[in-house]
């Protein structure tokens, strides 16, 4: 594995610090506020937990051909990334990091899924910046989201913000309900058992690439 995938904690952490020491003095406080507001919220507890059945999907893919979740557990195990689209920068150091890791958990056997609510459009756009060679799939409405437990919605302060800075979630989205999934992986097995869970309302924190292939290997 390459030094990237090994380090992904740091670079987002490092990703982090920049950006909140980069904003003014005003739009940090809002961001400081929002971040302790979504800590102490309860997103996220109703999350598909360790243990639980995994729901079943189609959705397309960037090009708009349909994929089965049931479908890819016929040939293996499959790790399944929930993101917030290809605006979000802690979203593009994981999927780099998880295109970096795609021949070793193809070498185990298993497949890889990212979700994000982008349209197909914007999901393309995504892969072909971002050179993707796994499933990257359109949960327009955030229905998979929802039935996985992962849904939030950006607070109203924050809107302004994220305009501010270029990120057009209603743009992206092709609604305009701000709904996002929180970030989460998914380890799960051809019996369509979550095996292993990651799910965390901070969203610059991800699963580490060598806890996903940990958990691979243990199936």
């Amino acid at each position: 594995m390459t030094q990237p995938a090994h380090n992904l904690g740091d670079q987002l952490g490092e990703t982090a610090g920049a950006f909140m020491s980069s904003l003014p003095e005003d739009d940090a406080q809002i961001v400081g506020a929002s971040f302790e507001k979504l800590g102490s919220s309860h997103t996220g507890e109703s999350a598909i937990a360790v243990g639980e059945i995994a729901p079943n999907f189609t959705l397309p893919d960037a090009t708009g051909i349909p994929v089965n979740l049931h479908s890819k557990l016929n040939e293996g195990p499959v790790v399944l990334s929930f993101y917030r689209g290809g605006w979000c920068p802690f979203c593009n150091l994981e999927l780099q990091a998880l295109q970096t890791l795609l021949p070793e958990i193809r070498s185990l056997g298993a497949s890889l899924i990212g979700i994000s609510p982008e349209t197909p459009d914007n999901s393309l756009s995504t892969v072909e910046k971002q050179q993707l060679e796994f499933d990257v799939l359109s949960d327009v409405g955030n229905k998979t989201a929802r039935d996985y437990g992962l849904i939030f919605t950006v607070y109203e302060e924050m809107r302004p913000l994220y305009l501010k800075w270029g990120l057009d979630v209603p743009a992206s989205n092709g609604d305009d309900s701000w709904e996002l999934p929180v970030p989460a992986t998914y380890i799960i097995d051809p019996n369509c058992v979550a095996r292993s869970v990651y799910v965390n309302k901070d969203y610059t924190k991800r699963m580490e690439p060598a806890e996903i292939l940990g958990a691979l290997r243990k199936l």
